[in-house]
């Protein structure tokens, strides 16, 4: 590998960083290193890594990361592309860390450019059509195939790391600010945890995207279950991991735990497996580096093979993407991350890199293969703010309208976004809320934060008489936003079109296919032909409860319509559980 120039070998003065684990539901924060080990040289890794279990041994804490390129450092088999611009392998000594949580930005405010590639799409398919042609020669079975996108950078980087590990939900989400870079990893993947003599690796491989309502939730979902090329990729990488850990595990100790799980993500549904297994108490954590890194999850098999091929067709070399992030104590206890889902600031420059690839097996398809790197990188532009679950309930007299239409609905957007909720226990506020107010109408919001607690509000709710105005959307909405189709707090889309009209009732919105799907605060009916149609979910719409009620009973019909279609309606009706049926009047 040739030599890389302009950053300093063995670094051994106090210095500042800051770097955040927020492992597994535990949050631990390293300030003021005490020592940093580095280098940008493939030779002095071993060096470094020996340094830091010196400070291991002498009772320190040792935190950082081991960049893809060291590879070679651990088997000269390895082969990896030349140069880069970050360290192969940094680590900062620290006395010992303090509790992680409740550690915020100076300001919310940052912003990124457009993503730009560095792999063309003839590019991509010019290294597929190659991993291709060496499956097809028994070179490999599977090559992970990744490229890199670039974007400028200004703003608070700990506000945009938090949003891409909020946005990303990730149980082993890390913050290393060492100075000239800053690295936000929104990774769920874990390399390896290893405590008390015992070792866990949990590789992730089979990715399917997550449908929009829950009922083509479910349907994606099933769908990676039972795909045999994702089947085939997860049990390769097992099989790799497994033969891995032997090599530092007591005899007969390894054994994998969980096969082909299906795990949720905010934005895909992810297959994983869990192996475990006993090492030798004179194991140290160089040895599990030698044995195991780089993680095959992010390679492909048979390893030495495959990293031949990964160096030779990608356009750049991978740095800390693919590599590890994670700490170490004194005890013998260590944690790192798979570095996937993860963002590199170079903080002199304000540009961020972003990896992001997957599998490629002899059953891949190129369109597909391609869509899924890009979904892989939807977080960086699919970031959300905070939201609660909400149902806005009629209560009249004491009585809930539709109350179990409501908490149906709730169930099921709680389940979506993985908030679990106890139901009874709302049930029993809702009905002592409501022996508060046995008489008059009201309009009750029943809030569920993410942590599964309810809070209700409460106001009196006015008659509405007359027909009523409304107006058609100056813009179509986009049926892929899953925000349409479960009601949350997170109202920015309607709010956007409401702001724009304010002088109407309401607003009636379409899709990009001009296919007619709601209101901003209600279902649509229209009469055409004495058929009372109403569009469809899947068109991009909440399945409002009064709707539901009204499809039960069979009083309407789920039906597509268009822009074409108003033309031919005799009557236009907004309708919701808490208005009921509002004749409208459309103004063009």
């Amino acid at each position: 590998m040739e030599s890389r120039k302009g950053r300093k070998k063995f670094l051994n003065t106090q210095t500042t960083a800051t770097l955040l684990f927020e492992f597994n539901g535990q949050s631990l924060l390293f300030t003021k290193p005490i020592r940093i080990h580095q280098t940008d040289q493939l030779d002095e890794v071993l060096q470094v890594m020996n340094r830091v279990q010196k400070e291991l041994d002498q009772g320190y804490y040792a935190a950082g990361f081991v960049s893809y390129e060291a590879a070679p450092a651990f088997d000269s088999s390895f082969k990896v592309k030349e140069g880069g611009n970050v360290p192969l392998i940094w680590f900062g000594i620290f006395e010992t860390p303090v509790n992680g949580e409740g550690l915020t930005y100076d300001t919310a405010r940052y912003e990124t450019t457009n993503w730009q590639s560095d792999t063309s799409a003839a590019d991509y398919e010019q290294g597929f059509q190659k991993i291709k042609q060496k499956i097809e020669s028994g070179d490999t079975y599977q090559v992970n195939y990744t490229m890199k996108l670039h974007s400028s950078f200004s703003g608070d980087s700990f506000a945009y790391y938090q949003d891409l590990a909020k946005a990303q939900n990730s149980a082993y989400s890390a913050y290393l600010d060492i100075g000239d870079i800053t690295i936000l990893s929104a990774s769920p993947e874990l390399f390896f945890n290893w405590k008390n003599d015992m070792i866990t690796t949990r590789p992730m491989k089979g990715t399917v995207k997550r449908g929009y309502s829950k009922e083509q939730d479910e349907r994606q979902k099933e769908w990676l279950r039972l795909s045999e090329k994702n089947i085939a990729e997860n049990l390769m990488i097992v099989d790799l991991l497994r033969n891995d850990l032997g090599i530092i595990a007591e005899n007969g100790s390894v054994h994998v735990d969980e096969l082909l799980t299906i795990e949720q993500y905010p934005t895909v549904w992810q297959m994983t497996s869990t192996i475990r297994a006993k090492t030798n108490p004179s194991v140290t954590f160089i040895d599990l580096f030698k044995a195991l890194f780089p993680c095959g999850s992010i390679t492909g098999a048979p390893k030495i093979s495959t990293m031949d091929i990964i160096a030779a067709i990608e356009q750049s070399p991978r740095g800390i993407y693919c590599g590890a992030i994670g700490y170490l104590t004194p005890n013998r206890e260590a944690v790192f991350n798979v570095p996937i889902r993860t963002v590199v600031l170079n903080t002199e420059a304000d540009e961020l890199e972003y990896g992001a690839g997957g599998g490629i097996t002899w059953d891949s398809e190129i369109k597909e293969e391609y869509k899924e790197a890009y979904l892989k990188a939807s977080l960086l532009s699919t970031i959300t703010p905070d939201f609660q679950l909400l149902e806005t309930i009629k209560l009249e007299n004491g009585q809930y309208y539709l109350l179990q239409h409501h908490l149906k609905r709730l169930m099921k957007t709680a389940d979506y976004f993985g908030i679990k909720i106890q139901l009874i226990d709302i049930r029993n506020e809702l009905n002592l809320f409501a022996q508060q107010c046995r008489t008059g109408l009201k309009k009750v919001r029943l809030l569920i934060n993410k942590a599964g607690i309810a809070s209700i509000e409460c106001t009196d709710l006015e008659q509405l008489s007359g027909v009523k105005k409304v107006i058609l959307a100056d813009t179509p909405t986009n049926k892929d936003n899953p925000f349409l189709y479960h009601k949350t707090t997170n109202r920015q889309i309607y709010q956007a079109f409401q702001a724009s009209f304010p002088d109407y009732f309401d607003v009636l919105l379409y899709n990009e296919k001009k296919e007619l799907t709601e209101f901003t605060n209600g279902n649509l009916v229209l009469e055409i032909n004495n058929e009372f149609v109403t569009p469809p979910v899947h068109n991009g719409l909440l399945p409002g409860t009064f709707r539901e009620e009204l499809l039960m009973t069979k009083q309407i019909v789920e039906k597509t319509v268009t822009l074409d279609d108003l033309q031919r309606a005799s009557n236009i009706w907004f309708i919701n559980s808490v208005r009921g049926w509002v004749e409208v009047e459309l103004c063009y």
